[in-house]
């Protein structure tokens, strides 16, 4: 899945480095680069796809920290023990709260936002060393699994962390998906690739606050080529770590299990919630920033005309607020797993347009795409980056 998912991203990477070294660029991203290079009408197409994409991936992080807090705190209502309250209500209430945070940071500027997410990252570096650091750490241990509903009441199970062994890597080779235990859905290659494609669409957040940026033609390439290989090797390094420790039951049936195998459980729990929180505030400011842009072109004509106002310090507050409603409507989805194949389908189809779009710059030898950094796009064969 992995060398599938970075394949995609591989190619869609090097046409935005190409397209991004080919000529000042403003808000918008993306849409911003292929609108002045293939025509507004072409970049309109993809500059929606990538709107729709932004939102519902706000809502995915969001309904994520929300999972993440209710596994930790929740408790269903009428159960009668402390705790957070639990119901879909209930849940969609905690959202709200959280998309209501992001907005405020929004509103403020993408001065306080950099300023956050580059906290936010320190934080997750120190947490993500902890998790590999347990891996060698921590012995082996019984851990006792969630709850799962069935027709007879409420089942309890528990699952191992055996430490590094053989066998637990051979059982663990093997796909055989199983019952999602959050949603009672039988999982397949399709929706476990949709959940996991998520975590690797972040690398556009660079290209989306081109308008924020001081040198966006030197900062996108390098930021976006340097996101990707850091990401595939964490991922590919924590894959192995788990195959060979975790047993499949308790990689099935407890998505927060890392808080039981940590030295220190609170450091995954912030970990978690940060980085979410992170995420989600990262696509509803590219939201905004891509609606912006599509507003100042006027390809909807008056539909889109409030999103042009924008603060005495430039930032389009109209626009953040209009994509943070339509972000607070995808939450009525009310699970991670729920909306996670289409926000996944929105990505697809906006790389596949954005490297279709560098594709048929380079075959139609226009004579106002000349990239610099992109010249690292054609190293690669044409039949390859067609099948991109």
């Amino acid at each position: 899945m992995f060398l599938v998912a970075y394949f995609i991203i591989g190619m869609t990477v090097l046409s935005v480095c190409a397209i991004s070294t080919n000529g000042a660029l403003d808000a918008g991203g993306a849409y911003y680069m292929i609108s002045r290079a293939l025509g507004p009408e072409f970049g309109g197409s993809i500059g929606i796809l990538f709107f729709l994409a932004n939102v519902c991936g706000s809502a995915l992080y969001i309904l994520g920290l929300v999972e993440a807090v209710v596994d930790d705190f929740g408790t269903p209502v009428g159960a009668g023990r402390g705790g957070l309250p639990s119901n879909y209500w209930f849940d969609l209430l905690y959202g709200t709260a959280f998309l209501l945070l992001c907005l405020f940071v929004c509103l403020v500027g993408a001065g306080i936002y950099a300023k956050a997410t580059f906290l936010i990252f320190l934080l997750v570096m120190v947490v993500l060393g902890t998790v590999c650091l347990s891996f060698f750490i921590v012995g082996p241990k019984t851990i006792h699994l969630p709850g799962t509903h069935s027709g007879n009441g409420t089942d309890f199970a528990n699952a191992s962390f055996t430490g590094f062994r053989l066998h637990t890597l051979r059982a663990n080779l093997p796909a055989a998906y199983s019952v999602d235990y959050t949603t009672g859905r039988l999982m397949s290659f399709s929706t476990v690739f949709a959940v996991m494609f998520n975590g690797c669409t972040g690398i556009m957040a660079g290209s989306n606050m081109s308008g924020d940026l001081k040198q966006p033609s030197y900062s996108i390439p390098r930021g976006t080529i340097a996101a990707v290989v850091f990401t595939y090797l964490v991922y590919n390094l924590l894959a192995v770590l788990l195959s060979c420790t975790c047993d499949r039951l308790l990689l099935q049936r407890d998505y927060g299990f890392l808080k039981d195998i940590n030295i220190w459980s609170p450091f995954v729990t912030i970990g978690i919630y940060s980085s979410t929180l992170s995420a989600a505030m990262s696509n509803l400011i590219g939201a905004s920033r891509i609606l912006y842009a599509l507003a100042k072109d006027d390809l909807f004509g008056k539909a889109l005309a409030p999103a042009k106002r924008t603060s005495r310090g430039g930032n389009p507050w109209m626009a953040v607020v209009l994509s943070w409603l339509l972000v607070q409507l995808v939450l009525f989805s009310g699970k991670l797993n729920t909306i996670a194949a289409v926000v996944t389908i929105f990505f697809l189809l906006v790389y596949a347009t954005v490297d279709l779009a560098c594709l048929a710059l380079e075959w139609a030898s226009a004579p106002n795409f000349r990239c610099v950094e992109g010249s690292l796009w054609k190293l690669v064969p044409k039949d390859v980056r067609m099948a991109a």
